[in-house]
């Protein structure tokens, strides 16, 4: 079995290198390609990958290219953690937006639909050649906006699902809260990327018990300050929500302390320098701590579910994905792209039936699904007037001034990325 990893000199690499070590009976990959444009980059991780498969008897081997039709050749999944314009790119994301009194995020708002608008024609190009290659090759997207970049390789007739590490992420907190084993813990997880609500937290499978109202009761306190809300906001909605939700139930306190503190960017920036020093020493063979502050937990693990999940020939698994609506959410189009469980086999994911959604967050998912359909034509087709038109339909955005205002910044800033502008 043949992966690929596009964008394999990223710093995360290393944790879904020792996924695919400690979970090679679910997965058993035998070749693992990582593809990366910047060399200098690739070969520290490469080095540090085969130090981690050959620490943890791993018999695969680990392979390194900047050329992606090489890489990608023969592959039987192919999985997107690219970044666009890197970390400069995510920077200017998080701070102009914050100029015109928007939240400043690199998958939120407006710094998400530079992200978007950079990043759909990058990851169309590469899909188109990894169809030429290999036609029946499964596309997993990791890379952000997961929704409006899924989107965009649907609608184009890949073979494409999307992920996000947000649903294992809760599951592993609330199995540990709840002193269960992660595997005995569903989640009624509904909506659309990093726009979601845990609606249910079932033990052993979608019909099992709701253990929601009791870890509420129990242990509202310690999931409100990972969510960063307050704990009357969970009691009040009897639900969690996704900790994205915060842009949004309390943006104008996010942008005030946005505007006090050094950016994420900053921060991940300087933790990557740290990262990729350690990367270098020929003594390093297993993801050192410092990994598990860069973001991404969990990620590993969710990739090698579902590849095992789309290539083995094993029966169909639950997981949290984002994929095609098809009546999934009623009030959606059935091309929108949502995130909810599904079973997923090698034909792909089939959502299970969702439970209902209250209009309190139907409306909010109504309202950014469709701004999601305008950003994904701005991405496809350029022009400014299609950039202000998603800026004015976003929840976060929604007045003309600041449409214009941000709608300036971001072509400013992205002049370099987007021919058109």
């Amino acid at each position: 079995m043949k992966l690929a990893v596009v964008g394999g000199g990223s710093t995360y690499t290393p944790e879904l290198i020792d996924g695919f070590a400690r979970l090679r009976d679910t997965l058993p990959v035998t070749e693992l390609v990582l593809i990366d444009p910047a060399t200098d980059r690739l070969e520290l991780i490469g080095g540090l990958a085969r130090r981690i498969l050959a620490r943890q008897g791993h018999p695969g081997r680990v392979t390194t290219t900047a050329d992606l039709d090489a890489g990608v050749d023969g592959a039987d999944a192919v999985l997107l953690q690219l970044r666009i314009g890197g970390q400069a790119a995510r920077l200017q994301d998080e701070t102009w937006p914050l100029e015109c009194g928007c939240v400043g995020q690199e998958t939120t708002g407006a710094g998400g639909l530079a992200k978007a608008l950079r990043t759909v024609p990058v990851v169309l190009d590469i899909a188109e050649r990894v169809r030429r290659a290999n036609p029946n090759a499964w596309i997993i997207d990791f890379t952000n906006p997961v929704g409006i970049v899924t989107r965009a390789l649907l609608r184009a007739g890949h073979k494409a699902v999307g992920l996000c590490n947000v649903a294992i992420g809760l599951q592993r907190k609330f199995a540990a809260l709840l002193d269960l084993a992660p595997g005995d813990i569903h989640l009624d997880h509904v909506g659309l990327n990093h726009l979601t609500w845990e609606l249910g937290v079932r033990r052993g499978g979608p019909d099992g018990e709701d253990l929601l109202p009791g870890l509420l009761a129990a242990h509202g306190e310690a999931v409100a300050a990972d969510l960063r809300l307050p704990r009357a906001v969970l009691d009040r909605l009897g639900v969690v929500p996704s900790y994205y939700l915060r842009y949004f139930y309390a943006h104008d306190e996010v942008v005030r302390e946005l505007g006090t503190k050094p950016s994420r960017a900053a921060e991940v920036a300087a933790m990557e320098r740290e990262l990729l020093a350690l990367y270098g020493d020929p003594a390093l063979d297993e993801k050192p701590a410092l990994l598990a502050k860069r973001g991404g937990a969990f990620y590993s693990e969710a990739a090698v579910d579902l590849a095992a999940s789309l290539l083995g020939d094993g029966g169909p698994a639950l997981q949290v994905v984002n994929t095609y609506n098809n009546g999934t959410l009623p009030f959606l189009p059935d091309d929108a792209v949502v995130e909810v469980q599904a079973r997923v086999d090698a034909s792909g994911p089939r959502p299970l039936p969702a439970p209902r959604l209250d209009p309190l967050y139907a409306g909010l998912v109504s309202h950014v699904s469709a701004y999601e359909d305008l950003a994904l034509d701005a991405a496809l087709r350029g022009g400014r007037e299609r950039v202000f038109k998603a800026l004015l339909a976003h929840p976060l955005v929604g007045q003309y001034d600041l449409a214009e205002g941000l709608t300036d910044r971001l072509l400013a800033h992205n002049k370099e990325h987007l021919p058109w502008a």
